[in-house]
């Protein structure tokens, strides 16, 4: 019986929901009823658009029809012969797809992190809601980023892009210590969804100089840490010419298409640090010389959020019931410059 829907593109620009059948758990695995999903605002329209040379690693997402979305919350309903039952009616995050019904695999202690297994169970009941769980496949990633850039206190730090990733990040360097917090963007609504608390500023570059503003703030210093969140190619040069003699360039976005600059004048002569922060820059696995895994960041996510360091229920532009997700989709490709957070509701 067909008795799950899927979201599925098709083909580039084009979404549907297709009615798939209910899958069954192996062996090891759970069957999750989904709750919550999160849209990745960034990388799943970049694959739904298709814009990319055919050369470039965007390629491999150049294959349709296929299944998106990495940020599922939901509630397991049946197990494997080999999992124990205590997982019945657990809240589980895992890295599945939009979908109604989705299976993952049950952690083993002392394995090495896969992609599409579980990352937290117990932690997620009550302590945080479905719709803040949601948001902890980005939270790893702007952790992990974070972390390699070494942000410390008293950091100045300038954000290109405010979407969820760029909100993200924002918050999470204060955390780690950041004094001076710029957030830059076209888009008033994200500028608006910034921390009104202190160290905290956003600037439309439309309206003046970023550097001027930036020095203004700085003590007419330029930054320790320039963020990219855009994923506009030809903005990386005059990011990189924020940054401070031997400061850092953390490259967060994945650009489509190539970016042309003088590496002599924009890196060798401030020696300049530039940091690729794609996820699977995450350990395998928590050791002693780093700690910091995708089980461990996301643990270390819920409990901002459980005590409340972390809001990110604020972040929420949009509530979707999942039948409406193509329509959705339509939305975004016209114009995300109003959504940030946006869920897919499958279950009460």
């Amino acid at each position: 019986m067909k008795d799950n829907p899927t979201v599925v593109f098709t083909k580039p620009r084009h979404v549907v929901l297709e009615k798939r059948a209910k899958p069954i758990p192996g062996d090891d695995q759970v069957l999750i009823r989904t709750e919550r999903s999160l849209v990745s605002t960034g990388t799943e329209l970049t694959i739904l658009r298709a814009e990319y040379a055919p050369d470039s690693s965007w390629s491999w997402a150049s294959r349709f029809p296929r299944t998106s979305g990495y940020s599922n919350v939901g509630t397991v309903i049946d197990i494997g012969s080999k999992v124990d039952r205590s997982w019945i009616g657990r809240r589980v995050a895992t890295r599945a797809k939009h979908a109604a019904y989705v299976t993952s695999r049950v952690p083993v202690d002392g394995e090495m992190f896969e992609p599409h297994r579980i990352l937290m169970t117990a932690q997620l009941d009550g302590a945080v809601s479905k719709e803040e769980a949601a948001f902890f496949a980005l939270a790893l990633i702007t952790l992990n980023g974070v972390r390699r850039a070494r942000i410390e206190m008293g950091h100045s730090v300038v954000i290109y892009g405010l979407g969820l990733i760029g909100q993200l990040t924002a918050r999470f360097c204060r955390l780690a210590g950041a004094g001076l917090v710029l957030g830059v963007d076209i888009h008033e609504p994200r500028l608006d969804r910034l921390p009104k608390e202190k160290g905290y500023h956003g600037i439309d570059p439309r309206n003046g100089s970023v550097r001027e503003q930036l020095e203004i703030l700085n003590r007419n210093r330029l930054a320790d840490v320039v963020v990219e969140c855009t994923g506009n190619q030809d903005l990386i040069p005059a990011e990189l010419s924020l940054v401070r003699p031997q400061g850092k360039f953390l490259l967060f976005s994945s650009p489509s298409g190539p970016t042309t600059m003088d590496f002599n004048d924009l890196c060798l002569r401030d020696s300049l640090t530039i940091i690729g922060c794609h996820e699977d820059s995450h350990p395998l696995r928590s050791t002693p010389d780093n700690l910091w895994d995708r089980l461990r960041n996301a643990e270390y996510f819920f409990d901002l959020v459980a005590n409340g360091r972390m809001d990110v229920s604020s972040l929420i532009t949009h509530r979707i019931p999942y039948h409406e997700a193509p329509k959705a989709y339509e939305m975004l490709l016209e114009d995300r410059s109003h959504s940030l957070g946006v869920l897919f509701e499958w279950s009460p």
